[in-house]
C-alpha cells in the first residue's frame, strides 16, 4: 500500500457496534464520548433496542432491523463514516472489557500510519480464559501463515480503520470471522498493520455472543479458504494513495514495483532457492507442504518459488541426489545402472536419494540464491535508471 504526504486532517469517529450489551453499554458510551471524538452506535439487532437508554448522550444511532454480524456492524460504520467526512474509525466493544481512555493512543498511531490498521493488543494475564488466549495464539499463527506477517492480537475488536479501506477490501465472512478476514486481506492489498497495547477486563458478567460450534466452523472454514488462497501463486489486488482516494494498480505496475523496490532482491533470490531446496528434497508430498509452508510464514514470492520447484521435476536431481547419496554410502559413484541396481535394490536407491537430497538440496539452492540475487540486480539497476 503506497501512501503520499497528504493535506487532509484526519477526522474520526467512535464505533460501538452492539448486540444485547445492554447492561454496559452506556457506560462505554460515556467513556467514549468523554475523549471528545463522536460516537456512533449500531446496533445490530438486538432483541431490545437500546436507543431509549442512550437517547439523552450525544450519540448518533443506527439500528439493523435483524442480527447480521459483527462485521456488518462495523461495515455499516464505515460507511456512514465515510458519507460524513471521518477518515477513521475506531471501533471498541460494548461489552466493556476495553478502556475507552485508550482511544487517544489509536490516534496517535494512525497519525504517524494514516492507511495502516491498528489493533489494539490485549495485555493478557491468569485471569483471562485459557480458551481466549489459545483463540488467539491459534489464529495468530495462520494469520502469519497465510501473510507471512506476525500479528500478535488478531481476535482484538480495539481497532483504527481507515474508512475507505473498508471500501475497497472485499470480504465474504460479516460475523465474527469478519475480523480475521480483513487483516489478512489488508495485509495481501498492502495495507500496513500496527499494534498498539492496551488493557483488557473480563469481569464475571461479560456477555459473549461467540458461538462455539458455527463461530468455530466459520473460522475453520475461513482459515481453510485463506490458506489455500494464499498458495496460489496469483498476484493480489493492490492499492495506491491518490488524491482522488484509494486506487487499484495496474497489475504491470504492481509487477514493477515489486521488482524495484527495496528488499525486494533478496526475497526473490530467497524465494526461488526455497523453491529449489523443496524441490530437492527426495521426500514427495512432504517437500510440497514444506513449500507452501515455508512461502507462506516468511512472505515469500510463491510464483517464483513454485516455478522453481517444477524445475526439479524429472529425472535429473533425483538422480543426481542418488549418486550423492550412493557415495556417502560406498566412497564411490554408482555407474553400473542395471536391472539389479534399478529393480531389486530399488529401496536402497530411495534411501540414497533421501540422503543425497540433504546435500544437494542446500547447495542448488545456494547457487539459485546467488544467480537470482545477481539477476534481480542487473534488472533493478535498469529499471532505475
Amino acid at each position: 500500500m503506497e501512501t503520499g504526504e497528504t493535506e487532509t486532517k484526519l477526522k474520526f469517529l467512535t464505533v460501538i457496534p452492539h448486540y444485547n450489551h445492554g447492561g454496559s453499554l452506556r457506560q462505554v458510551a460515556q467513556g467514549c464520548l468523554a475523549r471528545g471524538i463522536p460516537v456512533l452506535i449500531v446496533d445490530d439487532g438486538s432483541s431490545i433496542s437500546p436507543e431509549e437508554q442512550i437517547k439523552d448522550l450525544d450519540v448518533s444511532f443506527i439500528r439493523h432491523s435483524a442480527n447480521k454480524g459483527k462485521g456488518s456492524a462495523i461495515l455499516t460504520a464505515a460507511a456512514w463514516a465515510q458519507e460524513r467526512g471521518f477518515s477513521h474509525i475506531i471501533t471498541i466493544d460494548a461489552d466493556g472489557q476495553h478502556n475507552p481512555e485508550e482511544i487517544p493512543a489509536f490516534v496517535k498511531a494512525a497519525e504517524q500510519a494514516p492507511q495502516a490498521l491498528i489493533i489494539g493488543v490485549r495485555e493478557f494475564d491468569k485471569s483471562v480464559p485459557f480458551s481466549s488466549r489459545f483463540g488467539r495464539k491459534f489464529g495468530n499463527f495462520w494469520v502469519h501463515l497465510q501473510t507471512g506477517t506476525a500479528v500478535n492480537d488478531i481476535q482484538s475488536g480495539y481497532r483504527c480503520y481507515p474508512a475507505e479501506m473498508l471500501k475497497v477490501l472485499k470480504v465474504y465472512f460479516k460475523r465474527y470471522a469478519f475480523e480475521v478476514e480483513i487483516v489478512v486481506r489488508a495485509l495481501w492489498a498492502g495495507f500496513k498493520v500496527k499494534e498498539v497495547p492496551v488493557s483488557v477486563v473480563y469481569g464475571r458478567e461479560r456477555i459473549s455472543h461467540f458461538s462455539k460450534f458455527k463461530d468455530n466452523l466459520r473460522l475453520t472454514v475461513l482459515n481453510t479458504y485463506l490458506t489455500i488462497r494464499s498458495m496460489l501463486p496469483i498476484a493480489h489486488r493492490q492499492y495506491i494513495k491518490t488524491d482522488e482516494g484509494l486506487a487499484k494498480k495496474s497489475f504491470w505496475q504492481t509487477l514493477k514495483d515489486n521488482i524495484a523496490q527495496k528488499g525486494s532482491i533478496k526475497r526473490n533470490a530467497v524465494s526461488a532457492a526455497w523453491g529449489i531446496f523443496c524441490g530437492s528434497l527426495g521426500l514427495p508430498g512432504f517437500r510440497q507442504v514444506l513449500l507452501f509452508w515455508g512461502a507462506g510464514w516468511w512472505n515469500l514470492n510463491r510464483l517464483l518459488s513454485i516455478g522453481f520447484e517444477k524445475f526439479c521435476i524429472g529425472p535429473f536431481i533425483p538422480a543426481l541426489c542418488i549418486e550423492a547419496g550412493f557415495y556417502m554410502r560406498n566412497g564411490h559413484f554408482l555407474t553400473q545402472f542395471t536391472l539389479d541396481t534399478l529393480g531389486r535394490q530399488i529401496l536402497q536407491r530411495v534411501w540414497e536419494w533421501v540422503l543425497g537430497s540433504l546435500v544437494v538440496a542446500p547447495l542448488l539452492a545456494f547457487l539459485t540464491f546467488i544467480i537470482v540475487a545477481a539477476a534481480g540486480f542487473i534488472l533493478q539497476r535498469s529499471l532505475n535508471d
